[in-house]
């Protein structure tokens, strides 16, 4: 009785577990915890300006909230993953309650969709000009210096979000790329996800919006915004792009050439280079390497893409949901044109605007791919809008499933049935199923993040971009089942 005593003290000594695997727990070191604080700390000064905390200095005190959400995040991540040996490490996620749909997975899910709702309908709760001065308060008004240093105007809701996102993606894609270090396929993606974050969404619009201030008032134009010049916004997922005050604002002649640049860009982006890029190297070169809803995904969502339901019927719903929106999209974008050209703002007598653009864009725009799309991510994974709802996806999808390059090829020999693929699968796909029959993945919803191959620990799975050729593509090699058939038919060939 002594001896198992002692075996189990052992055992459950700090730092006592030798196995590569680690399958105990290791408690958090003194630079993990310093650091990890240092990071809730940045958040807490967030909350605090949220909740009317007015500050000596803001413009110090924001610099210093948003440095250690970044700083303290890296510094755990490398503090975290380079003590361990490099490869996938996903250990406790079924344990912990933040990534298992847990009491905390729940608490983050309200406080996500709550913010979202706020922000979309609600934004003079986060302190849009609700003062009795006009001027923001909250924490619109913790934002304003950043603003003012990069377009000399106050902040809105729009550019707090910007800031926060492009804050989340950075912090969390430094994670991403210690967790992903062995990979050089994920360093590299990830990089360029941040990148074109922190370039074509971030700085760029803003240094365009500073271009589009009226010298006399110092106030915004009608053309320029924080959405409406990211340069890798696309039509389709651009829903508003070819609306009647879009198209208006980018000929008027105060903004030339700017406007009519944005515009030939945006028709040619998803007229030629969407489809171009798309047959060579699939949908993957958009929605894990460049969009912004798919580098949140990836960085912040990274610890809940195993929530992603593999079930049939969610693959039937997802097929049935995103082409739904697709279509909808093509329809109201046909009305909208329509209505544009004909000089009226109705068709078939409808308002184009009350049945077509304002459902979409309360339902679509907003409540699926804000509050849904990032609120649900610790509850059903972190693609449900990718999965389900997103236009750009199903747009690009078609060309991947139909005329594309790009595969996932498969080593069914080497399958151990692990099933690693399928659970760390973001898009709900069983890999595995596909594994074990030698069988390439053409699938439309793949977004190709190359984490199924990542996971892999028999290097079964490969990202490719073969010939396109119908007859590789879609190889489904004759699958041995049991005493049912002849061997010696195969021995022979």
């Amino acid at each position: 009785m002594e001896t198992h005593l002692k075996s189990y003290k052992i055992m459950n000594t700090k730092h006592s577990s030798y196995a590569i695997s680690n399958p105990h727990k290791i408690d958090l070191d003194g630079v993990q915890k310093a650091s990890f604080g240092s990071a809730i700390l940045g958040v807490l000064f967030l909350a605090a300006a949220f909740l009317g905390v007015q500050f000596p200095d803001t413009r110090i005190v924001l610099a210093i909230s948003l440095s250690l959400i970044i700083v303290g995040t890296a510094i755990y991540a490398r503090r975290t993953y380079l003590l361990q040996p490099e490869g996938i490490k996903n250990n406790h996620v079924w344990f912990n309650p933040l990534t298992s749909r847990g009491v905390w997975a729940w608490v983050l899910s309200i406080i996500l969709t709550s913010f979202y709702i706020v922000l979309y309908w609600f934004p003079k709760y986060l302190g849009l000009q609700a003062g009795t001065s006009g001027k923001n308060t909250g924490l619109v008004v913790f934002f304003d210096p950043l603003s003012n240093l990069l377009h000399g105007k106050d902040a809105n809701q729009w550019f707090v979000y910007g800031t926060l996102y492009t804050v989340l993606i950075v912090a969390l894609g430094i994670k991403f790329i210690y967790k992903y270090r062995h990979n050089k396929y994920q360093v590299v993606r990830t990089s360029v996800v941040m990148g074109s974050q922190v370039l074509f969404a971030y700085v760029i619009p803003e240094i365009l919006a500073t271009l589009n201030l009226n010298d006399a008032t110092n106030t915004q134009g009608k053309y320029l915004g924080w959405y409406d010049t990211d340069l890798k916004n696309v039509w389709p997922l651009d829903y508003d792009f070819f609306s009647k005050w879009h198209l208006d604002a980018m000929q008027v002649p105060d903004y030339q050439p700017l406007g009519m640049t944005y515009l030939i860009w945006g028709i040619v982006l998803f007229l030629v280079v969407t489809p171009f890029l798309s047959y060579l190297v699939g949908k993957r070169w958009y929605c894990s390497w460049i969009c912004g809803c798919g580098g949140l995904a990836e960085t912040a969502g990274d610890s809940f893409r195993q929530l992603s339901s593999k079930k049939l019927s969610s693959w039937k719903l997802e097929r049935w949901m995103i082409h739904l929106v697709m279509v909808f999209v093509f329809v109201m974008t046909a009305a909208t044109l329509y209505g544009y050209f004909a000089n009226t703002g109705t068709i078939f007598g409808l308002s184009i605007y009350t049945y077509f653009q304002k459902p979409y864009g309360f339902l679509i725009g907003a409540a699926f791919s804000g509050v849904v799309g990032v609120g649900f991510y610790p509850l059903l994974g972190n693609r449900v809008w990718c999965r389900f709802g997103c236009p750009m996806a199903g747009y690009m999808g078609l060309f991947q499933r139909f005329k594309s390059k790009f595969r996932i090829t498969t080593n069914g020999g080497q399958c151990i049935s692990c099933g690693n693929c399928s659970t760390y699968c973001e898009q709900g796909i069983d890999v595995r199923f596909y594994a074990q029959k030698g069988q390439n993945i053409v699938r439309s919803s793949c977004v190709g993040c190359g984490v199924c191959s990542a996971v892999c620990p028999r290097g079964v799975l490969k990202l490719e971009n073969g010939l396109n050729d119908d007859a590789t593509r879609y190889i489904e090699p004759e699958v041995i089942l049991g005493n049912d058939i002849d061997l010696m038919k195969y021995t022979k060939k």
